[in-house]
């Protein structure tokens, strides 16, 4: 039995379900193809209110991606304490945060020369 390669847009599409499912907040997608020398194509990036909703971000994310796609995460980073946790797609990175730790770290602000998209949520 062969795996069926998921395409990058099919994981971000269930990746950000996955987000909105738990009614995450502050989606951005940056989009890192054109910046020499990065480990990924791209990062997802979004907060929770608090440790709990920030591990229901990260539960559904695997969720909907493992359901629809029959994927999984490469590597989890940072599930014990939920304020900021990372998960490794590969391709895409996502970076769940507890909002004053996302502020705090400013990775859209590092990442400056990505192309940012936001996604506005329907709640």
């Amino acid at each position: 039995m062969t795996k069926t390669k998921v395409s990058t847009d099919q994981l971000i599409t269930g990746i950000i379900k996955g987000i909105e499912e738990v009614k995450g907040n502050d989606i951005t997608i940056l989009d890192l193809r054109e910046i020499d020398n990065t480990v990924c194509d791209y990062f997802i990036i979004c907060n929770g209110t608090s440790n709990t909703q920030v591990n229901a971000i990260v539960g559904s994310v695997q969720k909907m991606v493992s359901k629809e796609l029959k994927d999984k995460p490469w590597h989890i980073e940072g599930a014990e304490n939920a304020e900021w946790v990372l998960m490794d797609y590969v391709n895409v990175v996502v970076h769940v945060f507890q909002k004053h730790i996302r502020e705090f770290y400013d990775i859209e602000g590092l990442w400056g020369d990505a192309k940012v998209t936001s996604i506005q949520a329907n709640y």
